[in-house]
């Protein structure tokens, strides 16, 4: 029997389809690529804003449609759709077969034989929705990266508890993974050839906090770089009332620590940090900027802001608007605000147009647009390290990533070689030009022993 995955949403609901796939190819199902040839689809829903819910639901409507129309004979719906709206989904959707929460994606294989059993009767429907804090965390997966290219999952859940946020209500609590575990699946990862391993949570700079009583990212990176030879390793969602100076001297002094952080700011109004429940102001939150350019002065800061938050005025926007044109952060996201149900904002005042919203992240978007124009003309002529992820037969170039780019978030470089570079390879790329938020340039020394 086959079994097809549809992964939606972060890197961190990619790690539980991760997880499912190891278990389910382990009971020894045949896994597919294609929906159209699957006997099974299993859909990890993503449902945190409104966007993310569209999709996730579109993606269950066309499995749907296999039902009916291709003799599928079973659709199953996991992850943060399936553990927020669980009733809905069995009311409205009579499609789907089984459900289950975030915490029961080890009962994965159960459904499976469940929906599939020759004994079910017509209207039998399987759910699971076991206690999402006592999930086990970790464990074996299969890789749905490249293969030099991994995630690592150190911690699961948040306690940051922003108005605008339903994660803690769909995750949990912030559980940290020890470091045991943490680094024994890093070295796991080194032996299959990873290159840049990727470390996520929702909030990895809370690391340690929960089971050790301090903060202790530091300590794991310098832990994971002691235990293996992985050459780049990259940190995703930091925050910024809990950047301590031992990670900014870990990220200052370990060569293979690169010189990237996720630091999602939201908004730089005072009025709107309090409304949004941020931990931290606005002086905070511009004096952990510039204490991290001033110790890493190469360091590139990739952050995000929500516009059109209830009570958002225009002075607030434009308070914003400035931060971001002296500021000139690297790389920056920009979102309308979400009203999400159980969430405390969902029931504040001063709720604000959806027109005007959009109007806001366009103006805000055009001027960070600006900023990555100058920054991108800024590398013509400098040579960087780039990984190498492809090769592109229709226009004959490479393409890869620098440090200053995150898979799946960031930009590519596009590169000219005269010989073929295998993927995974790193290389050094002499920038000419510049496309949007791309890079172009020719490879100057191919095959970096790193």
């Amino acid at each position: 029997m086959k079994v097809g995955f549809v992964s939606l949403g972060c890197p961190k609901n990619q790690l539980d389809t991760e997880v499912m796939l190891h278990e389910v190819m382990a009971a020894g199902y045949e896994i597919t690529p294609e929906e159209t040839e699957a006997d099974i689809v299993i859909v990890n829903t993503c449902g945190f804003i409104e966007s993310a819910k569209r999709e996730a639901i579109d993606n269950i409507l066309d499995v749907a449609w296999l039902k009916k129309h291709k003799g599928l004979k079973a659709l199953i719906v996991t992850g943060c759709l399936a553990e927020r709206y669980r009733e809905s989904i069995l009311d409205e959707l009579p499609e789907v077969d089984a459900v289950l929460g975030v915490g029961s994606i080890h009962n994965i294989v159960e459904a499976i034989e469940a929906v599939t059993s020759p004994k079910k009767k017509k209207s039998y429907r399987y759910t699971s929705f076991e206690d999402k804090e006592c999930v086990r965390l970790g464990g074996d997966r299969v890789l749905t990266t490249p293969e030099y290219t991994a995630y690592l999952k150190i911690a699961e859940g948040c306690d940051n508890r922003c108005a605008y946020c339903a994660i803690p209500s769909i995750r949990g609590r912030f559980r940290s993974r020890t470091e045991e575990d943490i680094v024994a699946e890093a070295k796991q990862l080194d032996a299959l050839g990873v290159k840049e391993l990727t470390i996520v949570a929702q909030d990895v700079t809370r690391y340690g906090k929960d089971i050790y009583g301090e903060y202790r990212l530091d300590k794991l990176l310098r832990k994971i770089t002691d235990a293996t030879s992985i050459p780049w390793i990259r940190l995703l969602y930091c925050y910024p009332d809990k950047i301590t100076d031992g990670l900014i001297a870990e990220m200052r002094d370990n060569p293979r620590i690169l010189k990237y952080i996720d630091l999602p700011i939201q908004h730089i109004s005072d009025n709107m940090l309090t409304a949004m429940n941020r931990h931290g102001d606005s002086a905070m939150i511009k004096e952990v900027i510039s204490k991290l350019r001033r110790e890493i002065p190469d360091i590139v800061i990739r952050t995000t802001f929500i516009v059109g938050f209830p009570g958002e005025t225009e002075e607030d926007f434009e308070e914003l608007c400035e931060f971001v044109k002296e500021t000139k952060f690297e790389r920056a996201g920009v979102f309308t605000y979400s009203r999400e149900e159980d969430t405390p904002a969902y029931d504040f005042d001063g709720q604000i147009d959806e027109q005007v919203k959009q109007d806001r992240m366009d103006m805000l978007m055009r001027e960070q647009l600006e900023i990555n124009e100058a920054r991108n003309r800024s590398m013509i002529g400098k040579t960087l390290t780039v990984l190498c992820e492809e090769y592109d037969p229709v226009s004959e170039v490479h393409f890869g990533r620098g440090e200053a780019d995150a898979p799946e978030i960031d930009g590519k470089i596009y590169f000219r070689s005269d010989v073929r570079i295998a993927p995974g390879s790193f290389v050094k790329v002499k920038i000419r030009d510049v496309l949007d938020y791309d890079l172009i340039g020719r490879v100057v020394t191919k095959d970096l022993n790193k």
